[in-house]
């Protein structure tokens, strides 16, 4: 049993946001290989946190439906749901991350117009 979703979020946050090492890299890929299909391939691949956010909702449907019909004496159910923990819990990071990213475009923003309050510019 592996955590495929949180690993290929790693890489699609890699990704995004321009960090990470190749051996880093390469050690998620070699984790996902043969299981780069519908959630997983899209978090892996994303190139944007609105990606990223779409594929961990689909990622999430997936594990929900997973769990509802896992047989709670079977040994894998504990562990699937603290999966389905997780990547809710990455989830909310990434809406943090965005919220964050928004925050700052917003920023820069209100900063352009002060200056241009502050020192007009003739043309």
């Amino acid at each position: 049993m592996s955590c495929h979703e949180i690993e290929a979020l790693r890489l699609g946050l890699m990704t995004v946001l321009g960090v990470g090492d190749e051996s880093t890299r390469d050690h998620a890929a070699k984790e996902l290989d043969g299981h780069l299909e519908g959630p997983i391939e899209g978090l892996a691949n994303a190139e944007s946190l609105a990606e990223l956010q779409r594929h961990l909702d689909a990622a999430l449907v997936d594990l929900e439906e997973e769990v509802a019909t896992m047989d709670r004496e079977d040994p894998a159910y504990d562990y699937t749901r603290g999966r389905l923990l997780e990547v809710r819990n990455a989830e909310r990071a990434v809406q943090r991350l965005t919220a964050q990213g928004e925050s700052i475009v917003d920023g820069l923003g209100e900063a352009h117009d002060t200056l241009h309050e502050t020192f007009p510019v003739e043309e």
